[in-house]
Order: C-alpha cells, then sequence, then structure tokens
C-alpha cells in the first residue's frame, strides 16, 4: 500500500460536474489500495472574487480579516468533494486546517508553514477514509486563520506528504505538465518528461504556474516525488526530481514569464551608507518581497537612482511606505510602472556552459526590444521588459536556445 497526496486545483474542481469527476479520480487511487489524501483550491473563479470581496471594503486592508474571508473558498471545496467521494461509495471526511491543525507563522496572506499535526489524518486512515484537506490555509499561534500567498495550495499539498511521508504528491491541474514554455504563446513548446527541483524552482519564481514556488522548496528540501498531470486526461505528466535522475542536461529547459510584476523607481536618493536598509528594511517588515534590483550612481557620487520590482499586489503598499519616509530617505522623485514584464531563460546546463545571456540580449535586440532591468543566478537569466513584447520576446528566446519542437 502506498500513500499518495493527490492535489486539484481550481479548474479542477471549477464547478458540481468536475468535482464529480475528481472524485472518480480519487476513487481509482484508492481502488489500487492505496491510502490517499487530497487537498483541494477554491473553484475556479472564486478566490479573485472573494479578493475584490474585500478591496471594495479597503484597499489597505486588515490582513487577519482578509485571510477570514478568502481562505472560505477551499472549505467550500474540501466539503463538496467529501459528499462527491460519499456519494459514490467511499468512507470520505473534511478536515479543516485548523483542525489538523497546519500551524503558521503570523504573516497573513503570506504565512509559512511551521508544522502539521498529522495525527488526526492518521486516524482517518485507520478508519478508511480519505481525507480531504482545504489547501491554501493554516492557523497562527493565536488561533487566527492564515492564508499562505496565492497559488499556496500546492504548497499545502507538498507540506503534507512531506509530513505524512508519501510515496508521492500527484499536482493535478489544467495543463498536461510542464512545458518549454506556455504553449498558449508558444505553439511549438513541448511537454518536458523530467525536470529537476532547481530548474522548476527557477520556473516557478519567474512566473511560470505550474508550480508555486514554496511548494517545490519544500519538494526538494524534503525529497518528494512529485508529478504535475492534467486532471482531464490520463496522459503521463513530468516529474520533478533530483538533477541526477536526468540523464542528458538541456542547455536551456524552458522560458518563463512574469505579468505580476511593477517598477519603482526612486530618483536622486542620498548616496551614503545604509540607504539601502532604510529603503528596504520597512518593506521587508510589511512583508514586501523586493525582485530585481538595480542602482546607478550619479556623475558627482552624491546621489543615486534606485531602481527595483515588487508583485502588483504590493505596489500600492510600497509607495505608501516609501512615501511615509520620504523625509528620512532622502529622494527627489518616486516612479511606478505596472506595464512590465519579466522574462526569463532557465536551465541547469548554463553551468557548465558560456554564453548564454549574451545570446539572449542579442536575441532580443534582433526584435527591438529594450532590456530594463537585468538580474542572473547560477540556472538562470531574468530581464524586465515592455509588457508589450512579451509574446514576441518569448517566442524570440525558445527559437534562439533550439527548443521548438519539430
Amino acid at each position: 500500500m502506498a500513500l499518495i497526496v493527490q492535489k486539484f486545483g481550481g479548474t479542477s474542481v471549477g464547478d458540481i460536474d468536475r468535482i464529480k469527476a475528481v472524485a472518480k479520480r480519487v476513487k481509482a487511487e484508492a481502488d489500487n489500495g492505496n491510502q490517499v489524501a487530497v487537498v483541494v483550491s477554491a473553484m475556479a473563479g472564486v478566490t479573485n472574487r472573494l479578493i475584490g470581496y474585500v478591496d471594495e471594503i479597503a484597499s489597505l486592508h486588515d490582513g487577519s480579516e482578509y485571510d477570514v474571508v478568502v481562505s472560505s473558498g477551499e472549505q467550500i471545496t474540501s466539503g463538496l468533494l467529501a459528499l462527491a467521494l460519499q456519494e459514490i461509495g467511499l468512507k470520505a471526511r473534511s478536515l479543516q486546517g485548523w483542525q489538523i491543525p497546519v500551524n503558521t507563522d503570523e504573516a497573513h496572506g503570506k504565512a509559512r508553514i511551521q508544522s502539521i499535526d498529522t495525527d488526526r489524518i492518521k486516524e482517518c486512515f485507520q478508519r478508511g477514509e480519505i481525507v480531504v484537506v482545504p489547501g491554501f490555509q493554516g492557523i497562527t499561534p493565536d488561533r487566527r486563520l492564515a492564508t499562505l500567498g496565492r497559488g499556496g495550495s500546492d504548497t499545502s499539498a507538498v507540506a503534507l506528504a512531506a509530513a505524512l511521508g508519501a510515496d508521492r504528491c500527484d499536482i493535478y491541474t489544467d495543463v498536461e505538465g510542464i512545458f518549454t514554455a506556455d504553449p498558449r504563446i508558444v505553439a511549438k513548446a513541448h511537454k518536458l518528461d523530467k525536470i529537476t527541483y532547481e530548474e522548476m524552482l527557477e520556473m516557478a519564481s519567474v512566473g511560470a504556474k505550474v508550480l508555486q514556488t514554496r511548494a517545490v522548496e519544500m519538494g526538494m528540501k524534503h525529497g518528494v516525488r512529485l508529478q504535475v498531470l492534467s486532471a482531464f486526461n490520463d496522459k503521463p505528466g513530468t516529474l520533478v526530481v533530483d538533477e541526477d535522475e536526468v540523464v542528458e542536461q538541456e542547455l536551456v529547459s524552458g522560458i518563463a514569464y512574469s505579468r505580476d510584476e511593477a517598477k519603482v523607481t526612486l530618483v536622486r536618493v542620498a548616496d551614503r551608507p545604509g540607504v539601502a536598509a532604510r529603503i528596504f528594511g520597512p518593506l521587508s517588515d510589511a512583508h514586501v518581497n523586493v525582485d530585481m534590483i538595480v542602482q546607478n550612481v550619479s556623475k558627482d557620487g552624491k546621489a543615486t537612482d534606485l531602481t527595483f520590482t515588487v508583485t502588483r499586489g504590493d505596489l500600492k503598499r510600497t509607495i505608501d511606505i516609501l512615501e511615509k519616509n520620504k523625509d528620512d530617505l532622502g529622494y527627489e522623485q518616486l516612479s511606478s510602472d505596472e506595464n512590465v514584464v519579466k522574462v526569463s531563460v532557465i536551465g541547469v546546463g548554463m553551468r557548465s556552459h558560456a554564453g548564454v545571456a549574451q545570446r539572449m540580449f542579442s536575441s532580443l535586440a534582433e526584435k527591438g526590444i529594450n532590456i530594463q532591468v537585468i538580474s542572473t543566478s547560477e540556472i538562470k537569466v531574468s530581464v524586465l521588459i515592455d509588457e508589450a513584447s512579451t509574446e514576441l520576446a518569448v517566442r524570440a528566446l525558445h527559437s534562439a536556445y533550439g527548443l521548438d519542437a519539430e
């Protein structure tokens, strides 16, 4: 008997018919003699609608109450799936994050899982029950509901698999696996049979929405074998594995992009020791994640222009914090731009090959695409460009690195 954690995303449980179809897929796994725990997202569109309600009430909202509202979508789905499983003759029980419990820190809206108590789930297994868990949610030390950030149901599933010592964590979504690029943009993109944790982590961090970044981190840390596959057909998916399981490493495995970017520029900031800490410290305290950073020192060496990126959802909060601290920071002007996108090339083969970045820059230049910001890691090169050039850039890079399917 194997222990399998299955996770179903919002489109997979988008309506009652799809929830019934998911129940049949769960039954097939149980009929194989396996113990099954299921993690579910909210029905497609529900979380966005709930966030919209919160924004209508207060754009700069109380994080704790925000979590009360937006975590309700997963609760509904978990109860409906448990009922659907019961209707086809299976023992099933839903357990909410606070009932298990899934213990998190106090960073409302972006909470991190600290531990999961598996005793109650194991009791359900002993009674022959399938356990259905709402993703995306947990409970803080002061017993308040907490959410894990967008895509947090992936994290919930992998964390649960790690805590239970599961044999595999299957992530069911609306795509057949992990592709070399978004197939909606690149017609010649093809599905990967395997991808390394490191590559998937980079792809997730720069916009590939198949898996959430923290879920990949957790899988890599705890050695959870992940599989990404479609909820709508029975085709093989993509396995996320250790690097030594990939026999032949390509120079570049994929091209990813993120539209969830906003650029912030502070003009003529006093160039003195500690100024960066005074800028980014309050943002960190407000749980704002800063990504790409570029600094240009003026000719006289007395001032600097500082440009960085945050998620679009954090832009209002970022501007509010910087404006409140303007006197202390000593900048002359603040500007922002949401019409940008981050495009990245990713591949473990970069470690042993030179010229990867140069090929990227040349390809974009040939298409007349201006690069605003650049950042790199050992297996990734990212650039910030105008959003209008997204499709052109992704297609050009996909071809430039020989990823087009025959």
